[in-house]
Parts: structure tokens; sequence; C-alpha cells
């Protein structure tokens, strides 16, 4: 039977309940609006995989402290920030199934809330002089910022390499996963050395967690995001890029073709995805995503082993596993 996301968290799970309370607390605000909207925030949350991360890397590493919580509540506030001001870029109704904050309160409230929120993850830092914290999740922040440019600088001409490929995920997605894994180590007191292989095996996992994504596009799992949408929406993933460089100079040209002007078409995109599967983009991504799986493991090995570790193997393997 698979594990689900209560079975990992056992060892946090006091923790994590606290961390709820915590951070209700936080986000009350003495103006009507903005609580009516903290309150919509704070009963939408997903899986709470990014606080897990940080609350088990804390235990991996040693203790779990006051600096933890206030270290977790850091990047959701942060990166809650980053979704509500992508939900106004992209023009997008809905997040995780619920209506988006600009989908019910239009524009200037959603942009006006996400600078609330990244101002109270700086405050929260700054009156409790957490700044090595403050730093770690802010580099990933313009991280993720950067990664979201390159892509969108790399869309227009669709000449996409692996080597990109891979700074564009391990930059839009992966630096946050590092982000929550280092803020994990700081918090507990432990040397650079410690918290440098925290950050390195949550950047591995991130990129694995983004392979994975990709590979939902092509249909690999019975549920999960409709087919085509990264082909929709331009997105050089690594399934298409193998096979874009395996192809010959017409057929390459053709797809790069329905990918610019076409991919409105429900039949073009499904031309796409079949000329993908046949020239064996799905195996060669899948291959890379259990390699990145692989050397996280591996890496999260050297910490002394406990509960905690257990945990984050198993989280590892749920984010790869997972059907959506």
């Amino acid at each position: 039977m698979a594990l689900t996301v209560a079975d990992i968290q056992a060892p946090i799970a006091t923790e994590m309940e606290l961390f709820e309370q915590k951070f209700r607390d936080l986000m009350k605000s003495d103006v009507m609006l903005l609580d009516q909207i903290m309150n919509y925030i704070v009963k939408r949350k997903g899986k709470q995989l990014r606080p897990m991360f940080v609350f088990l890397t804390a235990g991996v590493c040693g203790q779990i402290t006051e600096s933890t919580y206030r270290g977790a509540s850091l990047i959701e506030l942060l990166h809650t920030a980053t979704l509500v001001h992508d939900d106004v870029v992209d023009d997008s109704n809905y997040r995780r199934g619920f209506f988006s904050i600009n989908a019910l309160w239009k524009n200037k409230v959603a942009v006006l809330v996400g600078d609330y929120l990244l101002s109270r993850g700086l405050l929260l830092s700054i009156d409790n002089g957490d700044f090595e914290l403050l730093q770690l999740v802010s580099t990933a922040v313009r991280e993720i910022s950067e990664g979201e440019l390159l892509q969108i600088e790399k869309a227009r001409r669709l000449d996409i390499t692996e080597d990109v490929y891979y700074e564009i995920i391990r930059q839009k997605t992966a630096s946050l996963i590092a982000a929550c894994c280092a803020v994990g180590a700081r918090s507990s007191g432990v040397d650079k050395v410690m918290i440098d292989n925290a950050r390195s095996f949550g950047e591995k996992v991130g990129i694995a967690f983004q392979i994975k994504d990709d590979l939902f596009d092509y249909g690999t799992a019975e549920v999960g995001k409709p087919l085509g949408i990264d082909i929709k929406e331009k997105k050089m993933t690594l399934p298409l890029i193998y096979a874009l460089n395996k192809a010959g100079f017409l057929e390459k040209r053709r797809i790069i073709n329905i990918i610019k002007n076409e991919s409105e078409t429900p039949k073009k995109v499904n031309e796409v995805i079949t000329f993908v599967k046949n020239s064996g983009g799905i195996e060669y991504a899948t291959e890379a995503m259990n390699r990145y799986v692989l050397d996280a493991q591996s890496l999260l090995n050297s910490f002394p082993d406990s509960r905690y570790r257990q945990s984050l193997h198993q989280l590892v393997q749920y984010t790869i596993d997972r059907s959506k």
C-alpha cells in the first residue's frame, strides 16, 4: 500500500500542528479585507510538503527549535507571495482547484496581498534576527524569478538545450526545496558543511520533482494535469528536448512549427505527444529523474540514521511516485 503524507509526517505530526497554529496567528490582520483573504489562503493550503522538508531536515540534523518554526513560516509567506503574484501575471482564475485571489478580489488587491505577505516574511526574520534564514530564502526567491524570466526568454525562440533546461528547473523549482532543507539544517544549529549537504539534497529532490511534472504532460499517470499543457504554453521540457535532439532536420522543423503556431489545436498537440513517445523521450526523462533521486538518497545517507531520515527517504519517494 502506498504511503500517505500523514504516514511520512508521523515523526513531526505534533510540530506540524503547532506550526499551523503559529502560521495562522502570523497571518492575522486588523484590516478586515486582509484578514478575510488571509483566512482564505490558510484554509486552502496544499499538502504542506515545504514545511515538512524544513522540519524533517531540522530533525535529521539535530533538533527542531523556535527558529525552525520561523524558517518554515518565512518560506510559506514568501512562496505564497510569489504564487499570488504569479496568478496575476498568468491571469489565472484557479489555484489547486480553488479560485485564485485575483479571481475573487481582482488584480490590484492580489498584488497588494502578495506585497503584504512578502513584508510579513521580511519582518518576521528581521524582528527575530534570523538574517541567515532570510538570506537563504531571499536567494531562492531571486532564483525563482530569474528562472521564470529565463524560461520566458527561451519560449520565444524554442532554442533550449538540456543544460539551459536544467538551469531553468534548478532555479524555478529546485531552489525552493533546497532552501527548505538549508533552512531546516541552519535552524538546528549545525555547521556549514551539513547546511550545504542539506541544500544539495533538496536541490536534487527538486529537480527530480520537476522532471516528474514534465512527464505528467505526456499522460504518464492515471490522474494529473490535462495532457499537453506544457506544449500549449511552449515550455521545452526534458522529454521534448531529447526527442528534438534525436530528430532529423525536417522532422524537428515540423514539430517546432506546431509548437510555435498550432499548439492550440488538440490534434496537433497529440502529434507532438506521439512524436516524443516514439522517440524514447519518456524513458530518457524517467532515467534522468531516477538518477537525481538516487543522488538525493545517497546524500541523505550521509546524515545520522533516525526516524526523521527515514521519513525524508519516504518523502523523496513520494514526490516521484505521486500521481498529480
